[in-house]
């Protein structure tokens, strides 16, 4: 009597034991779906609200199919959300100050960029041919560089640094007094709207990548100004409250 009730303790340990497994693995079973359904909505949230770079890339072939038909020969780099201007079509060797050509150059990129870029900024009314969309421009570096050969110096000049970045500032200003409006152009930065335009000089410390080119052409290509597009960052609370709202059915 006593073997058999001590059998039957066991059985019904052993019964407990085994029901409490298979809820456990069942609870298992659903938080792994819950937390893949949670990771497909969470990455479809953020392909939305950080699609910017495909708009940048728009806005980059919008600008150079522009200068294309005025005969101005510009190459973007679409990973990295560059255009890029060769100094041959903006300034003469050694020189700082933009070529007649050059100046010409920098007008029809101005009339570019006055036509594009206040569809991505505030700052500026927006254009009836204006695409729909959600993302703005942060900011828009325009970027001197040179190759490595040594500058020899010129006037208050003493290097390629200074080289790179005076080259840099003249651009600017013959792009902002061509275009006045440009200027006027910002992000929305909490309670305040920033100038997405600035400058900035690299001298020859960041070249292009190799190319198949011999070392003549590749110092060629390193001769530039760069417009370099920064796209604002999707708002953490804004990606939150879109998930909260998926994973909610609203």
């Amino acid at each position: 009597m006593i073997f058999e009730e001590a059998h039957e303790h066991v059985v019904e340990e052993e019964n407990y034991f085994v029901s409490m497994t298979d809820l456990m693995v069942g609870l298992v079973f659903v938080f792994i779906i819950l937390l893949m359904y949670f990771a497909l909505q969470f990455q479809e949230v953020t392909e939305e609200l950080t699609g910017a770079n495909k708009t940048r890339t728009e806005i980059l072939e919008q600008i150079q199919e522009t200068l294309k038909a005025r005969g101005v020969p510009v190459i973007i780099d679409r990973e990295n959300g560059i255009l890029r201007l060769p100094d041959s079509i903006l300034f003469d060797s050694g020189q700082y100050q933009l070529k007649p050509q050059g100046r010409v150059n920098v007008g029809y990129l101005a009339e570019a960029l006055r036509d594009v870029l206040p569809c991505y900024s505030k700052g500026l009314d927006r254009t009836a041919s204006c695409p729909p969309s959600e993302h703005l421009i942060e900011s828009v570096y325009i970027e001197g560089h040179t190759d490595s050969a040594r500058f020899a110096g010129a006037g208050a000049l003493k290097d390629n640094w200074d080289l790179s970045v005076v080259r840099a500032t003249n651009t600017f200003r013959t792009l902002t007094e061509l275009q006045p409006g440009l200027v006027s152009l910002c992000a929305p930065k909490q309670t305040r709207c920033e100038p997405i335009l600035s400058v900035s000089g690299y001298g020859p410390q960041r070249p292009v990548p190799d190319t198949q080119g011999d070392e003549g052409e590749q110092m060629q290509q390193n001769r530039r100004i760069d417009l370099r597009l920064i796209m604002m960052a999707p708002d953490s609370g804004e990606t939150r409250q879109e998930l909260q709202e998926r994973l909610s059915g609203k």
